[in-house]
């Protein structure tokens, strides 16, 4: 059974020292970037995937909210030609470039900048993306490093119009979706590592192996990376309902109840890295206790044998019963052969029954 988890490494994006603030710069393992579109109102909703970004007035024009979704951080002219048509900070721009930056919050004139961190399974690969998300007036603009991620669920409610609520809400409840998914979406995750902490301990007492040590540490590793991750949505989440003033006050309860989810991903979190931390102790006791028993038995055995060993040399050695009668006088009896065996197994069951007795069998 393989309970490894790899983890899809992010490429680097980071500046040399002494850079000049708002230096844009994408990786050589980026992918190329595309933009898709989802305007909507009450009553209807378009998609279209490939566009450019001169269409994307058009599509503002048209609906009274746009979903703009750049897949990909390969295309620096197209993120340049983004920050512009939205007018984005190039610090924001270069916040979004650095896929190591830990999640936060801020505002920039009519627009709120949110950093996530997107967690989830692909295969056995643990997959940690970095989402950059942008809520203005009459739009929301997210950038994910490739295509795939947790939104399909919004994506859906859009669609089918599910309540109404989504469609007829401002850019600030979009925003909050989004915030939600990306969080949630850390719950089937957790389940799945609580599964593969429990399978590993049922493995570690009952057959542990010489590699549990090394998936017990890439366990624990994940853990940390997925806590990382989670951490400072907090943050997040209160900033999103203080400091942003596009937040009406009618989004609080939902706000409490993102927050109310990270509370309880970071609990569970907590609870998963004590357990992970737990399983290297429990894999080293296990094998201390085995090799006890081992131990154990080896002695039992030796303490049985040592008075078997003691008449069988007794009786080995070489007196002559002719030059005195008190040399091995056994020797000469009919009865000494059965009688060195008798008295070598009333030896042995003496032990056996003492051993039990003391309830070291």
């Amino acid at each position: 059974m393989k309970f490894k988890f790899k983890r899809k490494m992010a490429y680097r994006s980071r500046h040399a020292p002494g850079t000049a603030p708002g230096t844009l710069s994408v990786s050589k393992d980026a992918k190329p970037s595309t933009i898709s579109i989802m305007g909507y109102g009450p009553d209807d909703v378009e998609e279209v995937d490939d566009i450019s970004v001169s269409d994307i007035a058009v599509y503002q024009k048209k609906w009274p909210l746009v979903w703009v979704n750049i897949n990909g951080l390969g295309s620096l002219d197209i993120l340049e030609e983004i920050g512009a048509h939205f007018d984005i900070h190039r610090l924001a721009l270069e916040d979004v470039l650095n896929v190591r930056h830990r999640p936060k919050i801020e505002s920039f004139k009519d627009t709120a900048f949110l950093i996530m961190r997107m967690a989830r399974m692909d295969g056995r690969e643990l997959d940690v993306e970095q989402v950059s998300l942008f809520v203005g007036k009459n739009f929301v603009l997210t950038i994910q490093e490739r295509a795939g991620d947790c939104f399909d669920p919004v994506r859906d409610r859009i669609r089918k119009g599910a309540g109404r609520r989504i469609r007829e809400a401002k850019p600030d409840y979009l925003g909050y979706a989004l915030m939600d998914a990306v969080i949630d979406g850390f719950f089937p995750l957790l389940e799945q590592y609580d599964q593969a902490l429990d399978e590993m301990e049922e493995v570690i007492f009952s057959s542990p192996s010489e590699d549990m040590l090394s998936h017990a540490h890439d366990l624990k590793k994940e853990i940390r990376l997925i806590r990382q991750a989670a951490w400072p949505l907090r943050e997040v989440v209160n900033g999103y309902a203080d400091e942003v003033d596009l937040v009406s006050d009618d989004m609080a309860p939902f706000i409490r109840d993102c927050y109310d989810h990270i509370v309880q991903i970071i609990d569970l979190l907590e609870s998963h890295r004590e357990r992970s931390a737990s399983l290297i102790d429990m894999y080293l006791s296990s094998l201390s206790h085995r090799m006890n028993e081992v131990m154990k038995v080896l002695t039992i055995i030796a303490t049985i044998f040592i008075p078997l060993g003691f008449i069988a040399g007794l009786y080995g050695m070489n007196f002559n019963p002719e030059i005195s009668r008190w040399n091995m006088p056994e020797t000469q009896w009919m009865y000494g052969y059965p009688f060195a065996i008798g008295l070598m197994v009333a030896c042995f069951v003496g032990f056996l029954l003492y051993f039990k007795r003391k309830d070291w069998l």
